[in-house]
């Protein structure tokens, strides 16, 4: 773990990327967070009005709330319900328009992180971004759904069991054991999210993807249970704040989940080794061997 070996070398670009990088990152993913979650419901609606599951919307608003710290989800699920159920017809579907060009901004942002963390540049129109960016959003909300639905049928099947085949009730357990696949679909959907938004020139299965998901995953988890009781014992919001302390620890929230994008981003460019690379230290081993001959 010393100076000059693998890890010291994958920490310290790691680290240092994150510096020059993460913070300006953080705070924009921050902002474009807040900016496009409502959007996210706004579109998620639209699907489900479009398969006549209108019902199912506000499933839709808890699957997602219920990731985030209670302070967050106390400021975010009632403005959401407000704003999902406000919009019906034309309205609903000029609403998803626009919530797929907001969203698709945010997803944007992250692929302007990897391609800074890997040091490359566009090589493609903006609109051809654009365009994948909203079918990665589009997806998104199906994998989405698809989880919701699973969640569902599952409970559905529980409870069914239960009360006509009591007989197979030691089996249930095997069947709760299932909910972990709407988890994976998710990180799934964080694992396609990076493989898609990685530069082209480093897609190849050589190249990892894994680390940067795993601790993006990760990162998550641990900010959303660490979040509320450090908050109030260190920090009292509300006296500074007022009203508005909601918005501001959800911006918090956001950021810290934003610097873990850029964290795994950084992770994954540090652990590639690139064609340059491979040749200059081809190079490096070649007069070794001459000199060992």
């Amino acid at each position: 773990m010393g100076p000059g070996t693998r890890a010291f070398e994958v920490a310290k670009r790691t680290v240092i990327g994150t510096f020059n990088d993460g913070f300006i990152h953080a705070g924009n993913l921050a902002y474009l967070a807040m900016l496009a979650i409502f959007p996210f419901f706004i579109l998620g609606a639209a699907l489900f009005a479009l398969i006549g599951e209108t019902g199912e919307k506000t499933a839709l608003i808890e699957a997602i709330v219920n990731a985030f710290p209670p302070t967050v989800e106390r400021t975010i699920e009632p403005v959401a319900r407000d704003v999902v159920e406000a919009r019906h017809g034309w309205l609903l579907w000029a609403g998803a328009l626009v919530a797929l060009w907001t969203v698709s901004s945010l997803v944007e942002t992250v692929r302007d992180i990897l391609r800074r963390a890997y040091g490359t540049k566009s090589t493609r129109a903006f609109w051809k971004y654009r365009l994948i960016s909203a079918s990665f959003t589009l997806g998104a909300v199906v994998l989405l759904v698809t989880s919701l639905f699973a969640q569902v049928a599952i409970g559905a099947a529980e409870q069914v069991i239960e009360a006509r085949f009591p007989q197979l009730a030691g089996s249930l357990a095997g069947l709760r054991l299932s909910r972990v696949i709407p988890a994976l679909v998710l990180f799934g959907s964080l694992y396609m999210l990076f493989y898609t938004l990685t530069p082209m020139a480093y897609r190849a299965r050589r190249y990892p993807k894994w680390p940067g998901v795993a601790f993006v995953t990760l990162w998550s988890i641990a900010v959303s249970a660490a979040l509320p009781p450090v908050l109030s014992i260190f920090f009292a919001y509300s006296l500074t704040y007022g009203s508005l302390a909601g918005i501001m620890v959800a911006l918090f929230f956001f950021w810290l989940i934003g610097l873990g994008m850029v964290i795994g981003a950084e992770l994954n460019a540090a652990l590639t080794v690139t064609p340059e690379e491979e040749e200059a230290f081809a190079g490096t081993q070649e007069p070794q061997e001459e000199n060992t001959a």
